[in-house]
């Protein structure tokens, strides 16, 4: 089963936008009303049998089912009885809010932190449609119309404007739809869930290796010790942030003229996150361009923008960056896999002398042993790809045994948009 996501801009009508802005101020009381259940039934549960605080404690039911997922599912219509607003959403946008809160709740179990958190107002910014009877997507009514004329249909809100600036690939289907509100509510997007019945294997390490040290100095250095400038898109629009942060600092709270100044730095974070976004999916296809396998060190970078160079770090957006070249590495039949990045500044690429740890202010390498120089995060890339060669023998062993598909068991049409994404590995 072969799913994607593809993300469109849409343009709703003044009405439809305002009918979407109430969905989501919705969704998020409706939320809120579920978290609220959950967090007085396990406080409910704390009080001791045989003693209890002397301040106050929640009194609850003995026999009150624990709010789990199908519970609160049965309570909507009751509550759509008591809160008429609630009838104004779908009914499946509904469940999947409740959905969406024990989906948390379920992440908490699991990882240990996080609890979940109440919405303030503004921060629930998407709503989801799970499932389409029929197509939602309209063909245009004539040639030449604006964006191309396409339209989305959303049940309850209507057909909205849609730039389909790129085609839904032959051989899928819409399964869902997902509505984004961006830039506090004046930029609108839709994530269309597209789905093939087809088992597309994974590439197989095969072909050139090339291995990538990432930094701040260079955005990344490989093993063949080429080098990408970074683009610093939050240092070098922070002035004009600035600006408009300060303008907006001095307007009334809450006044039109403070929401106007607050839309004007929403729509400055949004334009910076395009910019390094974009920047991410040019870098991420040069560098398939350059080798057949990639390795990447596995290296925790949430850590690491918590220290004293994190706004450098989250400017930098190493993490999207991962995401982003394996899901174009996949496309483009690379083989990607990350390897260990201990002591990969800290070894000789030359000789496996491991020479010490070095101050981040010392950007070149010497091996005392054999003498080898080279730049610091060169060396470091050479060492992750022996690393990632070395390990690349284990998952060929496991793979040899798998059967792959031939081109005949896939559908034709997802073949063809697949030979389509990998076609420029042959180009020039």
């Amino acid at each position: 089963m072969l799913t994607m996501n593809m993300t469109f801009r849409i343009y709703p009508s003044a009405d439809q936008e305002a009918m979407m802005l109430d969905w989501l101020e919705t969704c998020r009381r409706l939320y809120n009303r579920c978290l609220r259940d959950l967090k007085t039934w396990l406080n409910g549960k704390k009080c001791p049998i045989d003693r209890c605080s002397l301040k106050q404690e929640y009194i609850v039911p003995a026999d009150l089912p624990f709010p789990s997922y199908l519970e609160q599912k049965r309570q909507l219509t009751q509550w759509k009885k008591e809160n008429p607003w609630f009838k104004a959403v779908h009914s499946q946008v509904t469940q999947d809010v409740v959905k969406r809160m024990h989906n948390t709740w379920e992440a908490f179990k699991k990882r240990g932190f996080g609890f979940p958190r109440f919405k303030k107002y503004g921060q629930f910014r998407s709503f989801l449609f799970p499932q389409f009877k029929n197509p939602p997507l309209q063909l245009p009514s004539q040639e030449g119309s604006w964006r191309g004329g396409y339209q989305i249909k959303l049940p309850k809100i209507g057909s909205v404007l849609i730039e389909l600036h790129r085609p839904i690939p032959e051989g899928f289907v819409i399964k869902q739809v997902r509505v984004l509100s961006r830039a506090r509510g004046t930029k609108w997007y839709v994530v269309i869930t597209v789905q093939s019945n087809v088992e597309v294997p994974n590439p197989l390490p095969k072909g050139r290796g090339l291995a990538i040290d990432i930094g701040l100095e260079n955005f990344l250095t490989t093993s063949d010790n080429f080098t990408i400038k970074p683009a610093r898109f939050f240092r070098e629009l922070q002035s004009r942030l600035k600006e408009l942060q300060r303008k907006a600092s001095r307007k009334k709270k809450g006044s039109k003229n403070w929401e106007k100044e607050q839309i004007g730095v929403a729509k400055l974070h949004h334009k910076i996150a395009n910019y390094r976004k974009n920047f991410h999916f040019q870098v991420a296809h040069q560098l398939c361009d350059q080798g057949d396998m990639i390795f990447v060190e596995d290296i925790d970078f949430g850590v690491s923008a918590k220290g004293f160079l994190g706004k450098s770090m989250l400017d930098g957006g190493f993490g999207q960056f991962r995401t982003i070249l394996k899901w174009v590495c996949w496309k483009r039949d690379k083989f990607f896999a990350q390897v260990d990045h201990k002591y990969s500044s800290q070894i000789c690429p030359n000789c496996g002398t491991h020479t010490g740890k070095k101050p981040l202010s010392q950007r070149q390498y010497i091996c005392p042993e054999c003498n080898y120089q080279t730049t610091r995060d060169h060396a470091a890339a050479e060492v992750l790809l022996q690393r990632g060669l070395g390990s690349v023998q284990f998952v060929r062993m496991d793979d040899a045994e798998r059967k792959l598909p031939s081109n005949g068991d896939l559908s034709g049409s997802v073949w063809d948009w697949l030979d389509k994404c990998r076609s420029r590995n042959t180009q020039e």
